[in-house]
């Protein structure tokens, strides 16, 4: 068995905490940034259906 000893298992939680606390920033900043982007560009895109829609004119009926 190999054992690194208490300073080893200072070391890796260390190194771990740091890695996690990295993920969870990276993960805040992108949720952050991205979701208004992917937002605003599905809004446009259905927003713009919906006004192409409502420009169109009803097809004119005959005159009876």
């Amino acid at each position: 068995m190999i054992t690194n000893g208490p300073f080893g298992v200072l070391w890796a939680s260390l190194g771990l905490g740091a890695f996690f606390i990295a993920l969870i920033w990276l993960n805040t900043l992108l949720s952050i940034f991205l979701t208004p982007m992917f937002t605003l560009l599905a809004t446009k895109i259905i927003g713009g259906r919906v006004v192409k829609d409502r420009d169109t004119e009803p097809p004119a009926k005959p005159a009876t």
